[in-house]
This record gives structure tokens, sequence and C-alpha cells, in this order.
């Protein structure tokens, strides 16, 4: 095997952490943006209960969930679905081409959270350590037979 697929396959599970977690620290902005106005936004706050107020509940929480590892596969999808909701709701309506209708942050998103619920956490991950200290251990390997005594006669 060459020195580069070595390479690739021992970093990629960090790789994936590493993506969980910037990806995670960019939603949690835009959630901080709707629910906190921090960081500071040109945008007017809403009210918590309104439909930009839950989407920016579901990407503070959603998102800290993520980067913490924790429930990812199952939050990952629905952060998919909110997403992509998104998309077809707020910019596909004034053109199609995510180019045109500046959706295309909904949509890299959407495909990310996509992929990370198909993927999982990566090892830098509360579920990874859940997954590995609860765990029982494997079974010991059963001893090998004695051999057979060769047949009489």
């Amino acid at each position: 095997m060459c020195k580069l697929c070595s390479c690739g396959e021992k970093w990629s599970p960090w790789l994936l952490s590493l993506m969980r977690v910037v990806i995670a620290l960019m939603l949690m902005q835009h959630g901080g943006q709707k629910v906190f106005g921090y960081p500071a936004t040109r945008h007017v706050l809403l009210p918590l209960f309104s439909v930009t107020g839950i989407a920016g509940l579901v990407e503070l929480v959603g998102g800290l969930l993520v980067l913490l590892g924790l429930f990812t596969r199952p939050v990952a999808f629905i952060l998919f679905l909110k997403m992509a909701a998104t998309y077809f709701v707020q910019y596909a309506s004034e053109a199609w081409w995510p180019i045109h209708n500046l959706g295309e942050l909904a949509v890299i998103y959407s495909f990310v959270f996509l992929y990370l619920a198909a993927a999982g956490p990566g090892p830098f991950s509360l579920d990874y350590c859940f997954r590995s200290c609860c765990a029982p251990p494997p079974p010991a390997p059963s001893p090998a037979p004695p051999p057979s005594a060769p047949p009489p006669g």
C-alpha cells in the first residue's frame, strides 16, 4: 500500500472529528446571532418563539451537541433536515440555483450534516468515549482443542 493511502487511513477519523467541531462552531454563531444577537449582527432580534427564533435555538443547541460529539448521528440528521428546509423555504423561492439566491451556505451545511449523520462523530467525541468506555469487554478466545489421538488400528 502506498504511503499516502496509509497516511489517509490514519488521519481520516481525526479529520472527521476536526470537521465536525469546526462546522458546529460555525453553526453556533448563526444560532447565537438569532437568539442572543451575538456575534453582532445588523438584523433585529426576533421573539424567541418565532420561526427564526426556534431555528436559532435548533442551531445553537444542535451545534453544541454536534460540537461535543454527543448524539451526533440523530442530531446531525435533524440539522440536515433543518438546513434543507431552510434552503427550500428561504432561498429556492427566489431562484433555483444556490449561486443565484445566496443559499450556498444552507446547501453546504445540509450536506455536511447528512455526511455526519452517516459517518458518525469520529474518535474525538463524547459518543466515542461512551461507546468505548461502556462497551462490554470482548469475549476471551476459547482455548484450542486438544490434539485428537490417532484412530486405533
